[in-house]
């Protein structure tokens, strides 16, 4: 096993060598181009080549370089494992508020990651990327927490009102967040034929994050469980975690209640 670690350290220990694997990946290269892609002076690309080619990761055609079947085996796995850990460390500084409880949800699900915090200078980035993808969707479906921030809440029920075609789960004490913030909107919202109130009192995590389906991306909002705090809001557009999503979304629709057998809108809409 040491011998093994000891060829996982000369690889990663060397910004150049990883980046002359990548690029041969792409395709042959001189050593001009490799020069180029590397940022390498000369004697350190002839010290890399040289490397290179001592483990028959790659060979040369007159003055072109490029991988053995043994540098391709060695690039592709490479590539693999630094997304896996690129995806890793983005998850890693969330990971306490993700839904790692609920059946089925796995970190090997996620593809690419936008991970979106708020920072102690600039506390609006979730906000605003939230904005940036119901803005960019044409239906929205979720069940859990959501952003009850204000520009968030307002941007969401503008696009309600025209005709977003949603479907929320809500836990009861945050649909009563959303009468909070402005009743006649929501009253109004919930009233269209494209807006369905459900709600559900037994969510999973309820406290901890809810999870939202656009046209081809899923973004779930992480929240403190103790104080409340909005801690991220990370979006991706894997397939398969957009499938486990949609999956736990039917179940608890099924489970679910109309608005209208828990809360008399009616009644609501007559309070002067």
């Amino acid at each position: 096993m040491d011998a093994t670690l000891d060829d996982i350290a000369f690889l990663v220990r060397s910004n150049h060598r990883v980046r002359v694997l990548e690029t041969l990946h792409e395709r042959p290269r001189d050593r001009r181009e490799l020069r180029a892609a590397t940022g390498a002076s000369s004697p350190t690309i002839g010290r890399v080549l040289t490397d290179l080619e001592d483990r028959h990761w790659i060979e040369r055609e007159d003055a072109t370089y490029e991988l053995t079947s043994l540098g391709e085996f060695v690039a592709d796995r490479f590539a693999t494992f630094s997304e896996a850990m690129t995806v890793e460390r983005r998850l890693r500084e969330v990971w306490p508020w993700l839904p790692h409880g609920v059946d089925g949800f796995g970190v090997e699900m996620f593809t690419d990651v936008v991970l979106s915090r708020p920072g102690p200078g600039y506390p609006y980035e979730p906000v605003e990327r939230l904005a940036r993808l119901l803005d960019g969707t044409t239906s929205m479906r979720g069940f859990g927490m959501a952003v009850l921030k204000s520009g968030n809440l307002k941007t969401f029920f503008d696009r309600a009102l025209d005709g977003l075609e949603c479907e929320y789960v809500y836990p009861p004490a945050v649909f009563d967040g959303l009468l909070s913030w402005d009743e006649d909107t929501v009253v109004e919202a919930a009233t269209r034929d494209t807006y369905t109130v459900l709600l559900h009192e037994d969510l999973p995590l309820d406290d901890r994050c809810g999870i939202c389906l656009f046209d081809d991306r899923v973004s779930i909002c992480c929240y403190d469980h103790e104080s409340g705090a909005l801690r991220s809001l990370v979006d991706t557009g894997s397939t398969e975690l957009y499938r486990w999503a949609e999956s736990q979304y039917g179940r608890y629709r099924a489970e679910a209640r109309p608005l209208e057998t828990a809360t008399d809108l009616l009644s609501i809409e007559s309070v002067p």
